[in-house]
């Protein structure tokens, strides 16, 4: 007891919500600036670089699931956070790395040896923070439940003021200095951390937590493994259907090899687990539960997760965010979620209380379909807000701030709920697994944001038009081939006109306001939408663009609403 503060918690929580807020500052300062980085500094196409971001996304939700394993047998927790925050610290300067030698061939090696480092690190870091929470307090600790939350608080605390720090330092001074902001944040979590965590990182009577397993520990583990109706003919089975996904994915549907990693490891894992002989009916019932409100959270994230990706770009480029003289940087609306779920969360907890107490609260299956909705309501708020916008003119920020806000009382519906649905829903011997298996419907729909993200449609101007402004003005709008000085890159014909897009014109470069708004505006009133197609279809406007997301938020929703009953009886008196 000479760890817990008397009237609240152990202070060991408080560490890990340090450790976690400075790794989320890092995680979610990066994700602010990632995709205006490559799109206006490596002058990748929004297409390349809308994969690539939901590739990144998709792998940082797979790798979990190693280092967690890794974890659990081998390393214990304290070692994997070490190593994991790490290396996330390194694929941080990696890219502080990349952005301070563009122009040349070791930007992009340096660029993508970063992700994958955060990639890895991450893999080890995740899973296992928030797993050492729980093991500060005695079984049965009332007090877990809202240690969860104030942990929960840390997450958003990190979220809300990284865009702020980050995106200041890259928007307004150098990509480089936003990355190494983010690096920095890691290193002072990882410092935190080392220091302080033999005294504060122990159960309730002082054991310490998280360290490495012993061996007697880890045959414990196998045995229940080898319990859980493991057999070589299942697993071949699902190899064999592993393989088929493969070829179905990469040369059915052309999706590229992490794509086709992530969508064929997370149906093959569901396959597997669900067909374990072990299970009885009611268990098994649970599961498809859980993989049916898994499919339709694929659904949410997908959408919502183009905060990162194309709403960026559509901050960036389509919205008018001076104020009063000031430009405020497009990373800003990254914090707007985090600081919104920091003031509702209280609120939607005492709605659900309150509910709960008139025995009026809906079940989770109900309050996910209610997250669908409102995301459908955020995206059609955005479609009006757009609609009719054309050349040069911007929608206001209200729209996107109001998109944002309903969009984050759709994640208060959803995000909480689907935890807790698993945990209640697994059987005890398959819980880990099956959170496993949650995240990895994260994962798709991470990826699956990306391949969305593509459809958004791109401003393209002409390269003659760019030239005769640089000229006219005497400005440097667009980087030129360092063979002959001349040569504009990564253009391509639109309507047989020389083009590129707009995204690489560096408005940020040009110190007069004056002269920085007439280039936009003659630049922009002549540009052209470049149309974009996936799965049959075809997006040439923003207003078309949303309402993709409208329509299958909406329709997800409706389906969702209609299967509740059913859902509800599978889940077998569990709500």
């Amino acid at each position: 007891m000479e760890n817990s503060v008397q009237k609240g918690h152990p202070k060991g929580l408080y560490l890990l919500f340090v450790t976690e807020m400075w790794e989320r500052f890092s995680y979610y300062g990066m994700r602010a600036i990632l995709m205006l980085f490559m799109t206006k500094a490596l002058l990748w196409d929004s297409d390349f670089a809308s994969g690539l971001y939901g590739n990144y996304t998709g792998l940082v939700y797979l790798t979990p699931l190693i280092g967690g394993y890794i974890s659990d047998r081998y390393w214990g927790n304290r070692k994997s956070i070490f190593i994991g925050g790490i290396i996330m610290a390194m694929g941080q300067f990696m890219l502080f790395f990349s952005a301070s030698s563009l122009g040349t061939s070791f930007a992009s090696i340096t660029f993508f040896v970063g992700l994958l480092s955060l990639i890895i690190g991450n893999g080890f870091f995740k899973p296992n923070i928030s797993t050492m929470v729980n093991q500060l307090y005695a079984p049965g600790d009332k007090r877990v439940d809202g240690a969860f939350s104030i942990f929960y608080m840390g997450i958003n605390l990190g979220a809300f003021f990284s865009p702020l720090v980050c995106g200041t330092l890259a928007e307004k001074i150098d990509y480089r200095w936003g990355f190494f902001a983010a690096g920095v944040g890691m290193v002072i979590g990882v410092i935190v951390f080392e220091l302080l965590k033999n005294k504060y990182i122990v159960t309730a009577t002082g054991e310490p937590v998280g360290m490495k397993p012993k061996p007697q520990e880890i045959e414990t583990k196998s045995e229940e493994k080898v319990s859980t109706g493991f057999d070589i003919k299942r697993l071949a089975l699902w190899l064999t259907v592993y393989a088929v996904l493969w070829l179905v994915f990469m040369f059915g549907f052309g999706f590229n090899f992490v794509s086709t990693l992530i969508f064929s490891t997370s149906i093959a894992a569901s396959g597997f687990v669900i067909t374990d002989p072990s299970l009885n009916k009611i268990e098994r019932e649970r599961i498809i539960v859980i993989y049916i409100i898994a499919f339709f959270v694929i659904f949410f994230w997908s959408a919502f997760e183009q905060a990162g990706a194309s709403l960026t770009l559509f901050a960036d480029q389509q919205t008018d965010r001076t104020i009063f003289g000031w430009e405020m940087p497009a990373s800003y609306f990254q914090s707007v979620n985090p600081l919104a779920i920091i003031v509702l969360a209280p609120l939607f907890a005492i709605l659900w209380g309150y509910l709960g107490k008139k025995n009026r609260e809906p079940a989770s299956p109900i309050k996910q379909a209610f997250g669908l909705f409102l995301l459908a309501i955020g995206y059609l708020i955005i479609a009006f807000g757009v609609q009719g916008i054309e050349g040069s003119a911007k929608t206001s920020m209200f729209w996107l701030l109001s998109m944002y806000l309903v969009h984050t009382m759709g994640e208060l519906c959803l995000s909480p709920i689907g935890l807790s649905m698993v945990a209640r829903l697994s059987p005890l011997r398959l819980g880990s697994l099956l959170m496993g298996i949650w995240f990895m419907s994260n994962a798709m729909a991470n990826d699956f944001a990306g391949m969305l993200s593509k459809l958004y449609p791109e401003k393209m101007v002409s390269v003659e038009q760019v030239i005769s402004l640089e000229t006219q003005y005497k400005l440097k709008l667009v980087d030129k081939s360092k063979k002959d000085n001349k040569t504009i890159e990564n253009t391509e014909k639109i309507n047989n006109i020389e083009s590129l897009p707009i995204s690489t014109v560096k408005f940020d470069k040009i110190k007069d306001e004056q002269i920085k708004t007439t280039v936009y505006e003659q630049l922009a009133g002549k540009a052209t939408v470049k149309e974009k197609s996936l799965f049959g279809i075809t997006v040439n406007s923003l207003y078309t663009f949303f309402m993709v997301f409208v329509v299958m938020a909406g329709v997800a929703a409706v389906i969702l609403f209609l299967l509740s009953n059913k859902l509800l009886k599978m889940m077998n008196g569990i709500r």
